[in-house]
């Protein structure tokens, strides 16, 4: 139930100051009209979609580092990410089906030539690292919702006989590749690890010198009508989500136009995937949302390429902006790539080192969180699974804001500053307002109490 929203909890993180995910002194609202100057406007009549959830990826990188810490410090970490009274409460994770560049090497669940039937199919290898963790993380949170992403099919089953450097899936085996998904989907069920959804191919237009297929928009389109979408039916897995796409927001209207535009292909499409690399294209998102309103919109990768930067503010304040326009596009869930990397930012099998917001140092048993870990809970804790999305707009470029209305009543906003000057600011929501002031580069988080 509503209530009034004259008090409100504040949480801040600011570059100055060594604040990080600080509670300030409540914010208290009165009855007010809209004055000049910069004003954050919020209206609870207006909503939009709905959220889904947040979270991060588990990738056997992620699970090799959390192996190698003390159970102690593997056991904060993840009450801090999975645990949704003391933690973040994240409920999506990825992980990959194969292996992808975050692993120690190549790998398949079936290494076997041209074993069609897949009668040596198995999950051995994910049973010593990544498995272990999701477990563990499931033992924290039993309502996460697990993505699984291929990156490439078994060397066999491709055209150059390769997992890394793109090649094809090979057409004789496009029936069997399917069946594969649901091999995968099963042996994790005999786990006790429920697989919620799957994307059809990780980055389906990017040959990587790591594990990687292509496919073109017609080819995706042609494999999820005639061999995934039936393979999962006759499996009688049907309840698995499937999106397309998974890759980059620039192509993803142009891509998802043609594969959504086969009533057969789209029957079985739930949602569409996309990562940030290209840009921050929100626009091509909120085009995706208008024009496929029953389809889902799931952020399924993003991190900070070239290695590990501790302490750069700046690749807290890219999650910051692009998490606010993309929920403002009208994307129904948030994922990170992974939640915990080394301090070489790996480990990684093709050197393709990366950033996370939290790195570790696992032979001296050390983590190192960084702002990057704050700025998502600024989004990730607050917003719960379930919240719509309200209209909250800013009337100044100097501030980016959304605000999400959860099912409890209680409503969040938050307020991003990139600038360099403090910026002081009215709210006004239901007929109430509150004049505050947000630091040079902030974000600042306000939960009604109420």
């Amino acid at each position: 139930m509503a209530g009034s929203y004259t008090r409100w909890n504040v949480i801040l993180t600011a570059q100055n100051g060594n604040e990080r995910f600080l509670k300030k002194e409540d914010l208290l609202f009165s009855k007010g009209s809209p004055s000049a100057g910069i004003t954050v406007s919020c209206d609870l009549s207006r909503k939009y979609q709905e959220i889904i959830g947040f979270g991060g990826a588990l990738t056997e990188a992620v699970a090799y580092n959390l192996l190698h810490l003390s159970r102690e410090n593997r056991e904060k970490l993840l009450q801090g990410y999975f645990n949704a009274v003391e933690g973040m409460g994240y409920n999506l994770c990825r992980i990959h089906m194969n292996s992808s560049d975050f692993c120690l090497d190549n790998y398949s669940c079936d290494d076997v030539d041209g074993d069609v039937e897949l009668k040596h199919f198995n999950i051995e290898r994910d049973k010593k690292y990544t498995i272990p963790i999701i477990r563990e993380a499931l033992a924290i949170n039993k309502n996460i919702r697990i993505l699984m992403s291929p990156w490439s099919p078994p060397p066999w089953m491709k055209t150059t006989g390769k997992m890394n450097h793109g090649g094809k899936l090979k057409p004789e085996y496009r029936e069997t590749w399917a069946l594969f998904f649901t091999k995968f989907i099963r042996a994790y069920e005999a786990e006790g690890i429920p697989i919620w959804a799957t994307t059809v191919q990780n980055e389906p237009l990017a040959t990587q010198r790591w594990d990687s297929c292509i496919y073109t928009a017609e080819e995706e389109r042609d494999f999820v009508r005639d061999y995934l979408g039936p393979a999962l039916h006759r499996a009688g897995l049907e309840r698995i989500k499937v999106l397309v796409w998974d890759h980059n927001r620039d192509l993803m209207y142009k891509r998802s136009k043609i594969i959504l535009s086969d009533p057969e292909a789209a029957k079985y499409v739930w949602g569409i995937g996309f990562h940030w690399y290209s840009g921050e294209q929100f626009d091509i998102v909120r085009q995706c949302h208008e024009e496929f309103p029953d389809k889902k919109l799931i952020f399924t990768e993003g991190c900070h390429e070239g290695g590990v930067k501790l302490g750069r503010w700046d690749r807290g304040e890219r999650y910051g902006k692009n998490i606010i326009g993309d929920l403002n596009s009208g994307t129904h869930g948030w994922i990170d790539w992974n939640i915990v990397l080394d301090c070489g930012g790996g480990p990684n099998h093709a050197e393709n080192f990366c950033d996370s917001p939290i790195i570790v140092d696992p032979p001296k048993n050390i983590i190192h969180y960084q702002n990057s870990f704050y700025y998502l809970g600024h989004f990730f804790k607050y917003i719960r699974p379930g919240a719509t999305r309200i209209r909250c707009e800013s009337n100044s470029e100097d501030l980016q804001t959304t605000g999400f209305l959860n099912r409890d009543g209680t409503c969040a906003i938050i307020v991003l500053n990139l600038t360099d000057k403090p910026v002081e600011y009215s709210i006004h929501l239901n007929g109430n307002a509150c004049r505050t002031i947000i630091p040079e580069h902030a974000i600042k988080t306000l939960v009604s109490r109420n």
